[in-house]
């Protein structure tokens, strides 16, 4: 498992609307069912990397 800092920050932002929302509430059981959807976001990410490039595959200019 690597923790590239890239592949987190995307597993974060690809969570949950609740899972992003719910880690600011002010009640405690929220914030913990929040960061554990989070988590689990984010563990599922790492156990899948994003599939690196393939060199035979020409880049197209946009």
């Amino acid at each position: 498992m690597t923790c590239d800092p890239e592949i987190i920050a995307e597993a974060i932002l690809s969570s949950s609307g609740f899972a992003r929302v719910g880690i600011t509430m002010p009640d405690p059981d929220m914030r913990e069912r929040a960061a554990r959807d989070m988590a689990q976001t984010i563990a599922a990410r790492l156990d899948r990397p994003p599939p690196s490039h393939d060199a035979r595959q020409i880049t197209l200019p946009l």
